[in-house]
Order: C-alpha cells, then structure tokens, then sequence
C-alpha cells in the first residue's frame, strides 16, 4: 500500500488474495487517518468498504497466526504512533475473543474485519468458510455468515497447446478470449469427430516425446547408466491412454489412493488389450514427512519390474511440466479428500486441450461435473474421513477406471475412432472451457465485488468522510447500548390464511432507525431461510415505554416455526460483516 501511495496511484478498490495480504488493511486506514485527522475506527469505517478478501483456505488451521508477544513486539510502535490504538485494540481485530489476551493473532480475521465483501473460491467452499468463520458471528445462522463464493477461473491462453490452439482457431477465431465466451460452445460441438480425435492423438503424441526427454534427462541427473536411459526415451505409446496425477504432496489430498490395491492397479496398467499408462509428478512440503513418504511409496512400485515402463513419476515439478501434462495426459485424476479442496484449478487447466477430469466431487468439480463431461468420484456428501472411506473410494476409482473411462477409450467404430470418447471430450471443451476460464472469474469480480466496493467507497468517502463517520458513529453505540435491549410480549393472532404477529421490543437509547426487527423462519428442505422485516407501529400503543411491531406472514408454515429477532441496520452497511450483533426472542 505504501508502494502505491509512492507511485501515486490511489485505488478505490483492494483485493486481498488470503489472509496473507491483511496487513494492507491497517496501513490503508492509516493513510487515511493521516489524510483527513479521523480517528481509526472512522478511518476503518470508510476504507473497508472498498477491500475485498478471498479466502482460499478450506481449515482453519491453513490461516497465518502470530503469537501474541510477536505481534507486540513488531506493531506496538505502530499501533500506538501510527494507528492511535494500543496494542490491546490492534490485537482484538485478529481474535475471535477480543479480550482474550492469550490468543493469536489470526491474519483472517483481521481480513474479514477489515473488509466490505468476502468470498469462497468455489460453491462448496464458500458453504466450507462460512463454517469456519461461524464463531465470529455468534447466534448467526451459519447460512447468515457473509460469505458469497466466485470460483476460480484459469487463463486458458496460458495453458493450451499449439495443436489446441489450432483447433479452437478453426471454429472460433483467433481473439476467442477477448470478448463474449457465450458463442464458444455452440462452435466447438460443430467440431467433426475426426478432427477432435486427430487432434487428441497429436497432443498425446507430443507429451509422450516431451515425458521420453524428461524422464532421460532425470536419470542421467541422477548418475543412471546409459541402458536406463536410453530405454527411458522409449517408454510409453503415443496410441495408449494416458492418465495424469500431478499436484502437492499432502495427506488430504490422498496421492496414494490409486496404491489402496497395487495388484489391481498392476492388471490395469498391463492389460495387452487395453494398456493404460500413468504419469505422476509432484512435490512434498520440506517439512511434509507423511506428503514425502507418498512419493517413496510411489517410486517403490515404480520399480516393480511388471509395471516397468507404464507409470513413471517425473521430478522437478513446476510450472512447465504442469503445462505439458495438461496438455497431453488423456484424464486427469484429482483424489483430495472433500471439502477440503477450496478449488483445484489443474483441472480446469486439462478443458482448453481436450483432457478429461476423474475428480472427488470437491471443489470446483463439485458445481462442474456432469455425467456428459468426465467422472465423478465419491458420494458428495462432506468430509467423513478415515480408511474406510479411503478404500471404499479407492475401490471406486478402480471400478470407474476399468468399467467406464478405459472400455471408452478403446471402443472404436470402423473408422478407428471411440465415438462416446471424442463426444465426451467435445463436450467438456464445449460447455466447461468458457465457464471456468479467467473471463468469467474477472467479470464475477468486476461486477459482484469491485464496482460495489468502489461505489460504497465513494460514499463512505464523500464529503470529508462524514458518512463513514455516521457509521462509526452508529457501530460504537451499538456496541455500548446492545446489552440493554430485550423484548417484552410476544401474541399471535391466527386468521385463515396467515398469521399476525405483534412484537414489543425495548431499545433503551438506540433509536428505531438504528436496528431492524424481524421474523425469522429456518429453511426447510431445500428452501431458503424466511426473513421478514417487521414494520413499528407509530406512535407507540405500549405505555411502559416498548416499541411495537408487527408483521403478517402466511399460513404455509406454522406459527411455531418463526422467531423475532433484532439485528442491526444502517444503509449500505453490510450486517452481520461490519456489525454481527443479534438478539433472538426467548
């Protein structure tokens, strides 16, 4: 932020890519503090309205967190002379307990409470985040939590190949990309079978001379003879289903999943009718003894003389050889263990060349997958763990791999083409390439987050920052006068199709344009949750000095299933985000 201050450049919008980036929260506010003299928490008021934070972490032990000494001993000087705070209040924005002088300080939290907006990078994972940050909103339904979801896009140019290139050249034009995507679809299923499978076989082609290089280049590193060498160049068939496995090393994401049944797997690979070649690649963290030990035992049954030559695990993995396997390996297998997969973007990266996703439902596969563009492993249900469940979808994966996807392959008309291949392949070129490219995810910020955030900014900024003031303003005496509201009697008039309720609510010193009272109703079965904002009768019919309100709903769901509640209210202030007060009728 400082950085940018130098340069001159003065942004409405910031966009914090993980709780990483949380810092810039603070010295945002407090070049305001410097510009306009306003205290902190005005500051704060204004400036978040124009941050937005993306969670990308699916467990809340992924976040960044500082002990609390550490974090004194670094910003006690800064919080005092540049935030005006002490270090207690600079400490309170990264805890779930402000008060609680033993906790870290978490990174996240301060993201969320220093922003306006704040999203998950898939479907599923906003559903997962919204769990995760339920405790800095208590007593709010976990639906409640504000956390919306943009799933990650990719940017398809990085990642397609000369002969993918070629192919969407010749049905969509050469700038594709830079415009609307909504045409793409209907021109790639105009595509010929006989062309989609030529080009399939020219990719493939090129990766297996591409592994051949690698794989030689990797034993000589490695002191190898000069047999094993060169018999490393002649390994794999450019005609032979390819799969591909690449990606950290990490217990969730259960690299070794295909090793639950090695003799299974043995008979899959050398099957002379229908061979199946594999190659794994990836890294564990240094300090990642269990993701290490997933490589050994891969290596280990690499040596296995009866697979020699079908599954090879490449070295040195990076973003090059990421491309290249993208670009030639047939289907590409993603195994993590859900939820825990915020999105899994090397899958997206196989859609642009024709490669095909064998994927957990997690993720982005999760909202993707249909029964026309891949396979989909596991039952959707969530996170159960254990071995059971790691065999049971072991086994699974087997029993896709040899019912459906290798018989697929291999099943060719006359003219030597697998026409529920090629099908399958155009398909998901077709209708998942445009959707989850980096055009979509841009415009969904664009549109759902940056605008709004620069509008709100503005607003909040306008007029030497008075309405961020007003806000500031109206947050403390939330937070001073809460404690004293309650509610007085509730009634219920039963008529034939619907239901009227009347609400007493004392607000001590709030005034009524400071809260809003509604009635609440838990979703039900796949409908949302009911929300109705009840209007204050005017002037007030109580004589001890209660507010009234009231509201009608209708007789489709029993009186029993609302409640009234309090919650706070300021125009275009996001609540529970920015205040996460709420008061439920006993």
């Amino acid at each position: 932020w400082r950085l940018l201050n130098a340069l001159g450049i003065k942004p409405e919008v910031c966009h914090l890519n993980e709780g990483h980036a949380a810092f810039a929260i603070l010295e945002r506010a407090r070049t305001l503090m410097e510009l306009t003299d306003q205290p902190f928490a005005t500051a704060l008021s204004i400036t978040r309205a124009g941050n937005v934070f993306t969670t990308h972490t699916a467990v809340a032990a992924g976040f960044d967190c500082f002990a609390p000494r550490l974090m004194e001993r670094y910003l006690d000087n800064y919080a005092h002379n540049h935030l005006r705070l002490s270090t207690h209040e600079l400490l309170a924005l990264g805890r779930r307990d402000p008060n609680d002088d033993t906790e870290p300080f978490n990174m996240a939290y301060l993201a969320l409470r220093g922003s306006g907006a704040v999203n998950g990078v898939s479907r599923l994972h906003g559903e997962v985040s919204r769990n995760i940050f339920l405790p800095l909103f208590p007593r709010w339904p976990v639906d409640a939590v504000p956390i919306s979801h943009i799933t990650n896009g990719v940017h398809m140019p990085s990642w397609d190949c000369a002969e993918a290139d070629a192919l969407w050249t010749s049905c969509c034009g050469k700038d594709r990309w830079l415009g609307e995507l909504e045409s793409l679809a209907g021109c790639l299923r105009c595509i010929p079978d006989s062309d989609v499978w030529q080009y399939r076989a020219a990719a493939r082609e090129s990766f297996v001379t591409f592994a051949r290089e690698r794989l030689g280049a990797q034993l000589a590193v490695a002191g190898a003879t000069a047999e094993e060498i060169e018999r490393a160049r002649r390994i794999f068939r450019p005609d032979v289903l390819t799969l591909g496995f690449a990606r950290r090393f990490a217990a969730y994401k259960r690299p070794n999943l295909l090793l639950h049944d090695t003799e299974r797997l043995i008979h899959l690979l050398t099957n002379l009718q229908r061979p199946v070649q594999l190659v794994i690649a990836g890294k564990a963290h240094p300090a990642d003894l269990a993701g290490q030990a997933f490589i050994q035992e891969w290596n280990r049954f690499i040596q296995r003389p009866e697979v020699r030559g079908q599954v090879i695990f490449l070295s040195d993995y990076d973003m090059q050889l990421t491309e290249r396997m993208v670009q030639g390996v047939d289907v590409w297998i993603n195994t993590p263990q859900r939820p825990w997969e915020a999105c899994g973007t090397s899958g997206m990266k196989v859609l642009v060349n024709g490669g095909l996703n064998l994927s957990e439902l997690d993720g982005w596969w999760a909202e993707a997958y249909n029964p026309k563009v891949g396979w989909a492993l596991g039952d959707g249900r969530g996170n159960r763990g254990g071995e059971a469940v790691n065999s049971t979808e072991a086994s699974q994966l087997f029993d896709l791999l040899e019912g459906q996807v290798i018989p697929e392959f291999y099943s060719r008309d006359d003219g030597g083409i697998p026409r529920a291949w090629v099908g399958r392949v155009r398909e998901s070129m077709a209708s998942l390439t445009p959707v989850y490219s980096a055009n979509r995810s841009v415009r969904e910020y664009v549109e759902k987050s940056y605008l709004p955030a620069a509008e709100a900014y503005k607003s909040r900024a306008d007029s030497g920052g008075l309405q961020g003031q007003q806000i500031s303003d109206w947050r403390r005496k939330l937070d001073q006068h809460w404690p004293t509201l309650r509610f007085g009697e509730v009634s219920i008039e039963n008529r034939e199709s619907q239901s009227e309720f009347t609400v007493e609510v004392a607000l001590g010193a709030l005034t009524p344009h400071a809260v809003c009272v509604e009635l609440y109703a838990d979703r039900l079965d796949s409908a949302e949750a009911i929300r109705i904002q009840m209007t204050r009768l005017v002037p007030s019919q109580d004589p001890h000095g209660m507010t009234v309100y009231t509201a009608c709903v209708p007789a489709t769901r029993a009186p029993s299933d609302y409640t009234a509640r309090i919650v706070p209210f300021y125009a275009g202030v996001n609540v529970p985000l920015e205040a996460a007060h709420i008061l439920w009728q006993r």
